[in-house]
Formats: C-alpha cells, structure tokens, sequence
C-alpha cells in the first residue's frame, strides 16, 4: 500500500465519521426543559424508628458473629496444635487459616459494632436536633403573639395603652 493510498483511505474514513457525528446536548436555541425538582425523585427520609432498627440489627449481627463464627476456633487450634506436634505441616497452614479467620472474624464484628453505634448516636443527635428546633419554633409563636396587639376587634386600638391623649400615673 502506497503512502497516498493510506492517505485517501483515512480521508474517507474521516469523512465517513464526521457525517454521523452527533453531540449529546440539545440546541442552545430551544431552551429545553429544566431539570426535574428534588421531590420528583423523592426526598431521602430516614425515620428514628429506621435507624434504630438498622442498629438492633447491627447489634444482633454482632452478637451471633461472636456465638457462632467462633465455634469451630476451639477444635481448629487443637486440630493445628496436634498435627504440628506429630510433624505435619498442615498443623501450621491450618493454623494460618484459623488465625486469619479470627482476624476477620474481629474486623466483621468491629464494623457491626461501629454501625450499632453510629445509629445509636445518630438517633440520639437527631431526636435532639429535632426537640432544640421545636423548642425554638414554638418560643418564636410565644414572642410572635407578644408583638400582636389586637386584643379586641381588627382595627381598634388595645385598652391597655389607653385613649390618645390621656396621661398616665407615673
């Protein structure tokens, strides 16, 4: 194949390219609809009763990681202890393998553990988020209703602050 050769031929496949060529946007002109709202979606909404749930299930979790994914360790190192005494070197890979199970066996648990917690925490810094700002809304309607001076009717004066012109004991 000569140099000019190749030369067309990449030619041509560059024309052939470029005709079906599209852009992945619409036209700057047509203005296009705005992006759905957050709600269209739907909000991320985590109750107290669903964290407190995903950590009881932590906890529980970790609980039965400690009952049941050691109860094979006992008879495990006894089984590595023996054959490394009789002069097999299996008694030391299974060794390895019990060691390297209770290792993870305790990672899994850790993370269980920091789960339960986390939950626990986030519940309990929620919950008082929650009271500190509905304290502080219903004080802002204590105040709000302080600033109202309609006692009466809409439109006549509060008796209290008495006729205008009239003075006051002091």
């Amino acid at each position: 194949m000569a140099w000019d050769e190749w030369e067309q031929l990449k030619t041509q496949a560059a024309e052939r390219q470029s005709a079906h060529m599209q852009l992945n946007q619409l036209d700057p002109g047509s203005g296009g609809a705005a992006p759905p709202a957050p709600s269209r979606y739907g909000d991320l909404k985590a109750s107290q009763g669903d964290l407190a749930n995903i950590g009881k299930h932590a906890f529980e979790l970790y609980n039965q990681l400690w009952d049941k994914g050691r109860a094979a360790m006992p008879s495990s190192d006894k089984a590595a202890g023996d054959l490394s005494t009789q002069g097999f070197a299996l008694g030391s890979g299974l060794q390895h393998v019990s060691t390297r199970w209770d290792e993870q066996l305790s990672s899994l648990r850790d993370a269980c553990a920091h789960i339960s917690n986390h939950m626990t925490v986030t519940t309990k810094i929620h919950s008082s988020n929650d009271h500190y700002i509905r304290r502080q809304m219903s004080s802002i309607d204590v105040l709000d209703a302080g600033f109202d001076e309609r006692v009466g009717d809409p439109g006549k004066k509060n008796p209290a602050y008495g006729e205008p012109g009239e003075k006051k004991d002091k």
